[in-house]
């Protein structure tokens, strides 16, 4: 079969068309004929080894353990393995791939008790592919802020994969809701139901106003005091991006020292929480937002727009260029 695949760290340049071999799904397995993936920050960070660390993880000198990269998928169940009971061949199904990636290729086999779960039947597959990372991160992270009706919830990189979907989630968990971004997402920002936007080109939100019950950082760019400042005595600092050890060292003294919590574990894949954005997107309550699409052979470009750091919400690599799932 066809995948991207890269046999280094670098640039976007590294990523190359290959034939590698088709999966052969085990007992408890499922074969995924692959539609749709996305190009995430996770994916150009792992190819880029940015951080360092990532070297731990894959391979000090070159990738070893994944290469081919790939978070988040849509696509056709084509094969089941013998002990397989929650999906069927044609199932169409949307998938969080994990640390063993693998989404730039023709097909993809994933554990049937993995995180799959059956797609919305009111989207297209790249919209699909574009939801599974972005949309359980926010769902968990808002969770573990203890969000409820009346919150002030502030999202700061409220533009991006992750925040698209934690503002309208915390609209949907009825807070209410401000969104930080730059100029040309405002408009952006306040479709998806933010109350208010604050354009950080203009204002800071730093300077002293309402305090907020949540803050949710989706970039990793938020000022750690001034957000600090703006929490209630009992919020939540909410980091949804890896941080450097003074920043986990200076959230540590926080959660010592005062009612504030914050909060930076990395989410878990979970078929439950994708099973509970299904309902929410078939019922209308949440949409994917997708700024560029690129066919497979070009993820190189497409990690090249990506690493920019401007996207509004997700970029998606098109497989197949099939419009619709299958009815």
């Amino acid at each position: 079969m066809k995948a991207i695949v890269y046999e280094r760290y670098g640039p976007p340049d590294v990523l190359q068309m290959g034939e590698v071999p088709k999966p052969v799904p085990k007992d408890d397995e499922i074969l995924i004929r692959v539609h749709a993936a996305t190009a995430a920050a996770g994916d150009w960070r792992l190819r880029k080894a940015d951080p360092f660390l990532a070297r731990l993880f894959n391979g000090l000198w070159r990738p070893r353990r994944v290469n081919i990269l790939g978070f988040e998928l849509a696509g056709v169940v084509e094969a089941i393995g013998s002990g397989v009971t929650r999906f069927k061949p044609g199932d169409a199904v949307y998938a969080a791939c994990g640390n063993g990636f693998g989404a730039y290729a023709e097909y993809k086999a994933m554990p049937e008790n993995g995180a799959v779960a059956l797609m919305p039947a009111n989207m297209t597959f790249e919209e699909a592919a574009a939801v599974p990372v972005g949309g359980y991160t926010a769902l968990q992270f808002l969770r573990k802020g203890k969000i409820r009706p009346g919150s002030r919830v502030l999202v700061y990189g409220a533009s991006g994969s992750v925040g698209t979907y934690a503002v309208q989630l915390a609209r949907h968990f009825g807070a209410e809701v401000t969104g930080v971004c730059s100029t040309a997402n405002v408009d952006l920002v306040r479709s998806l139901g933010a109350d208010q936007v604050i354009d950080y080109t203009k204002e800071s939100f730093a300077e002293d106003g309402p305090a907020f019950d949540i803050i949710f950082d989706t970039v990793g760019k938020s000022p750690f005091t001034a957000c600090i400042r703006r929490l209630t005595p009992n919020g939540f600092y909410l980091r949804a991006v890896h941080v450097s050890p003074l920043a986990l060292l200076r959230g540590l003294w926080i959660n010592l020292t005062s009612g504030i919590r914050v909060i930076g574990e990395t989410m878990k894949e979970s078929a439950e929480d994708l099973a509970y954005l299904k309902d929410l997107i078939e019922g209308g309550k949440l949409r994917s937002v997708i700024d560029r699409r690129y066919p497979l052979e070009q993820a190189a470009e497409a990690h090249r727009y990506v690493e920019q750091g401007h996207k509004k919400g997700n970029v998606v690599l098109t497989v197949r260029r099939e419009p619709t799932c299958p009815a």
